[in-house]
């Protein structure tokens, strides 16, 4: 979920609308339309459609409600939220680390279902006030206050990384007081749920109703996914916990001279090293980084008459680390940042780089040890 459209910010979060989002907007909008909405035979093509448009929306700013919900109880207990997504499964909080006690996870979760309860409650007045005096908004009032309680009841279900999946890894990582041994439980009752769904997707399919059968199957192979990902992810954090930076520290990092033009510099450095990015010097001043990424910004025709120096990230707009940082706060920022690469410096003086594959390269170092040392004698 990283292509999207950055459509504003609330509470300090960004909120991000996913390509993937428009498809199930015009989905929904087209089934309220032409399916819902077409028994008020009638209602005028044009009030169809545009109570459709409009309770589409309504759906998603619930939807965006329940995940502000979640970012709002995180914030309050200290962990940043750096964005929202909006995409084809409903959306996303991207909450910066894990909760660091179980009851703040329990809350945390329970949040966003509580949050679409209430909707569902609200939507449900309105539609109860409203059925004598406008059936119009009755109508919408009704689709919206099912829909929400839908949303609530299949985000308690007990699967990860689903709230109720959440909720139960809380509560079993309050029993056993281990994360680890907790997320593996809430895991568990995630793929359970995922292959339930999928089953119950191809038993509809089987018996004719091929469009929603296969959507429920859809859901559950996401799911399926997420959780056996929100897996590892916890099992890597826990692994690098503890450890730091200086544990994995690139120190041979290529250097360059901020007054070379692009052409000499990608033909006597960047090709020869094979390295995705390099560090700029003078002398023992550290003056920033040049990035593949930026240098494939400026069109080849422009490398001969541009320098280093005009490409560079400086300092000031990087992401830095700490040489004695825990390597799971690293890559939190590598992944809020969406970068590979981090300078190490210190005072304003560069240690060494560290990197996606020197983390990884250490994970697998660590595994290889854990399995020598499983293996009988």
């Amino acid at each position: 979920m990283r292509n999207g459209i950055r459509i504003g910010r609330l509470f300090g979060v960004d909120i991000i609308m996913d390509y993937s989002w428009l498809l199930i907007f015009a989905l929904i909008t087209w089934s309220l339309a032409q399916r819902y909405l077409a028994v008020h035979r009638d209602w005028s093509v044009e009030l169809r459609w545009g109570l459709a448009i409009l309770t589409s929306l309504l759906f998603f700013a619930s939807v965006l409600a329940h995940e502000l919900a979640h970012s709002l109880v995180s914030i309050s207990q200290g962990i940043p939220v750096p964005r929202i997504t909006l995409f084809i499964f409903g959306g996303a909080s991207q909450i910066s680390e894990e909760p660091r006690r179980a009851i703040d996870e329990f809350w945390m979760a329970l949040v966003g279902p509580l949050t679409s309860l209430a909707l569902a409650a609200v939507f449900g007045a309105l539609w109860f006030v409203t059925q004598q005096a406008s059936p119009v908004i009755s109508e919408v009032s009704s689709w919206l206050a099912g829909i929400n309680l839908t949303l609530a009841i299949f985000n308690l279900l007990p699967g990860f990384p689903l709230d109720g999946g959440r909720v139960l890894r809380a509560i079993a990582w309050g029993i056993t007081k281990n994360l680890r041994r907790a997320t593996q439980i809430a895991v568990g009752g995630g793929v359970l749920v995922s292959w339930l769904m999928i089953g119950i997707g191809l038993w509809q399919v089987l018996g004719g109703d091929w469009a929603d059968g296969l959507w429920i199957a859809f859901i559950g192979w996401f799911l399926q996914s997420a959780a056996v990902q929100e897996g590892q992810v916890t099992v890597v954090h826990d692994i690098l916990k503890g450890h730091q930076v200086r544990e994995v520290l690139e120190s041979d990092c290529p250097r360059v001279l901020k007054q070379l033009s692009l052409d000499v510099f990608v033909e006597s450095i960047a090709i020869p090293s094979s390295k995705r990015c390099f560090v700029v010097i003078e002398g023992d001043k550290f003056l920033g980084l040049v990035t593949m990424h930026r240098l494939n910004e400026v069109p080849r025709s422009k490398w001969e008459t541009t320098r280093v120096a005009d490409v560079m990230i400086p300092p000031e707009k990087l992401v830095t680390a700490r040489i004695d940082e825990d390597l799971t706060e690293v890559l939190e920022k590598m992944g809020q940042a969406d970068i590979n690469q981090m300078p190490v410096l210190e005072e304003g003086r560069l240690l060494g780089m560290v990197t996606r594959a020197n983390i990884l390269a250490f994970l697998r170092a660590h595994a290889n040890r854990q399995g020598l040392g499983t293996k009988p004698g």
